[in-house]
């Protein structure tokens, strides 16, 4: 276990080798949740989904990467939220913004409910594993201003986990009841770096990038990758990402 993955052992499995489900883009921040899951000692799960996000040359990168850091199985799931549209992740109409928008304004890069829905899918799948962990890699620090990225909406999300299931219901005590994970919530992005760096993450593989193309080579310009590149910068590591030669 690496030093800077230790300060999180108030997360680790309550058994040795318990399953757990990560949701996992094959960005970032998901990544380096991954590899923390396992550093930890739990037995992951991946679950990615294909849900019509333009940037889906990021679940390429997933499977890649879930194959590299080596997890029990992983899953993807196709759910088309295109049919719903409301976000320029998801509707093709809505150009990916370039510039920052107004402080403490929802970006139209959020989709409607998305984590909600991930989050569910991923309950679903821990539960029918008996398993009682699920993690995200949610961040209200270096983030978009996203609503279900806060720890309130964490720590309701695992209330009702523990409210909908057969397994928090019939749980005897706190051992025994579902937890939801989001360890990198309160960390800057430069601080999630290092952490994925002293765990040997390599982060050329990963795809954080809002209109990636289909080699997964970012555009450099949207939030997600200004965001990326000040936290390689501030973190004082060389950038990784491959980006487009029109960048």
């Amino acid at each position: 276990m690496s030093k800077l993955s230790a300060a999180f052992q108030n997360l680790a499995p309550r058994k040795p080798g318990a399953p757990a489900v990560i949701l996992f883009s094959g960005g970032l921040d998901s990544t380096t949740v991954l590899a923390l899951a396992k550093d930890l000692g739990y037995s992951p799960y991946a679950l990615s989904v294909g849900y019509g996000q333009r940037h889906s040359s990021e679940l390429a990168a997933a499977k890649h990467i879930a194959k590299q850091i080596g997890v029990i199985r992983h899953e993807v799931v196709n759910l088309d939220l295109t049919r719903f549209g409301g976000s320029a992740l998801t509707d093709s109409s809505i150009a990916v913004p370039t510039t920052p928008g107004k402080d403490q304004e929802i970006p139209i890069t959020y989709v409607p409910a998305r984590n909600t829905i991930l989050l569910s899918l991923a309950l679903g799948w821990a539960e029918s594993l008996g398993g009682l962990d699920v993690f995200y890699g949610a961040n209200a620090v270096d983030y978009s201003g996203y609503p279900d990225c806060r720890p309130e909406y964490v720590a309701s999300f695992e209330h009702m986990a523990n409210l909908a299931t057969k397994a928090g219901v019939e749980a005897i005590n706190d051992q025994n009841r579902f937890r939801v994970h989001a360890p990198i919530i309160d960390l800057t992005k430069a601080q999630i770096i290092e952490l994925g760096s002293t765990m040997g993450v390599d982060y050329s593989q990963t795809v954080s990038c809002y209109q990636a193309n289909d080699l997964g080579e970012a555009c450099g310009e949207c939030e997600s990758c200004r965001l990326r590149q000040a936290g390689f910068k501030q973190a004082n590591v060389s950038d990784p990402t491959r980006y487009r030669k029109n960048k």
